[in-house]
């Protein structure tokens, strides 16, 4: 039984899913192990993560709008505001979806469907340097 740990930087271009499928699977694949478990986990409370559709955009654009009427910006309505109007709705947002993600390792590779993707889900408007701490245990 091995393990392997790494931290994954990525910039985000504000508000919206950014796919961090291809790094992540670059880093499990560097890792030569055949089966295990990938633990992905989302270092921040204003940001989140999903598996979700990897073809079709509209997915991703409806999942945003969805959210956006969920936990809206609107003055007045949240006490916290220490960062703007974007900070409270942020956290509701991540609260309400994941921060750490298991992904099984099988026959090499991580066992996603044919359809999903790993998105990192930004919650604040303004472009973010975010770290998902990626920590792999398998043989």
């Amino acid at each position: 039984m091995r393990q392997a740990v790494h931290t994954l930087e990525i910039a985000t271009p504000g508000r919206g899913l950014t796919d961090v499928t291809r790094p992540t699977r670059a880093w499990v694949d560097a890792q030569g192990m055949g089966e295990g478990l990938l633990t992905v986990f989302c270092r921040h409370t204003s940001a989140s993560l999903l598996i979700q559709e990897n073809a079709d955009p509209d997915v991703r654009a409806d999942l945003e709008a969805f959210f956006a009427r969920l936990a809206p910006e609107q003055p007045g309505l949240y006490r916290h505001d220490a960062e703007g109007p974007d900070d409270m709705p942020a956290h509701i947002r991540a609260a309400l979806t994941q921060t750490q993600l298991s992904i099984p390792l099988v026959g090499g590779r991580l066992a996603l469907g044919t359809w999903q993707g790993i998105y990192l889900f930004e919650h604040r408007r303004r472009p973010h340097a975010r770290e998902l701490a990626l920590h792999l245990i398998g043989a």
